[in-house]
């Protein structure tokens, strides 16, 4: 994960940028390339992007089964069709920060919607995260929560996303394509209720099909009743 440092005399808010798609749908491509470009090139001044590429399941039985299909994917899209509508469960839909979705392919909608999560008030994670053996450790303690934030309960996240993926699709919308992926999600970890300055910890086993020099660790802070990202981290695991 190519995450800029910080630029003298600026602050640079970690905004979370979720992007929901399949290999199954002929309009995901471009939306999964907005999402390389928001990585690589993280293109807003004063924002720090922080994706993370959730492919569903809900694709799978239409010609294609996509490998990286999670059905916590399809569940935390679910979860924001509560808020944002019961019709508003699509791909590709992108949601910035838990407050704005969009077709995942529209860059400018991306760049305006992280602009506005960027001037919000955000909290802080202190994160950690390593690999020890088998197994990722890692650990993170939030705290100068908004007070916005403190209204409701709170939860912390923590997910190992995975950068460089590639597949040669055979069959269904995009059979025949060579599509590639950053930023997917290969596991979802719920790190537990987030509390005053208590470290919340987690140990993830690695697993064969992962290529470690290209994991990521990700970190979010999330209200359960508006779905809000209020603070995230990332990091890569090498």
């Amino acid at each position: 994960m190519l995450l800029p440092g910080p630029q003298p005399g600026k602050a640079s808010v970690p905004v979370l940028v979720e992007l929901f798609t399949s290999e199954g749908c002929s309009s995901c491509p471009p939306a999964d390339e907005v999402l390389t470009v928001l990585l690589k090139e993280q293109p807003v001044a004063g924002a720090t992007v922080i994706p993370l590429g959730l492919h569903v399941t809900y694709w799978d039985e239409l010609g294609w089964k996509d490998r990286a299909a999670l059905p916590d994917a399809t569940r935390r899209q679910e979860s924001y069709g509560r808020v944002f509508g019961g019709d508003r469960i699509y791909t590709p839909q992108m949601v910035v920060d838990g407050r704005d979705e969009f077709v995942g392919s529209d860059a400018g909608a991306a760049r305006k919607a992280i602009e506005r999560a960027a001037k919000q008030p955000h909290a802080r994670l202190t994160s950690t995260a390593v690999v020890e053996g088998n197994a990722i450790v890692a650990a993170t303690t939030v705290s100068a929560l908004p007070p916005e934030a403190v209204r409701e309960s709170l939860e912390a996240t923590l997910v190992i996303t995975e950068d460089g993926l590639s597949t040669v699709v055979k069959r269904g919308e995009n059979g025949g394509r060579t599509l590639r992926h950053d930023a997917v999600v290969r596991q979802v970890v719920a790190l537990g209720k987030v509390g005053d300055a208590v470290e919340l910890r987690s140990r993830v086993p690695l697993r064969s099909e992962w290529q470690r020099d290209r994991l990521n660790a990700v970190f979010f802070v999330q209200g359960r009743r508006t779905q809000r990202i209020w603070g995230a981290a990332a990091m890569p695991l090498r």
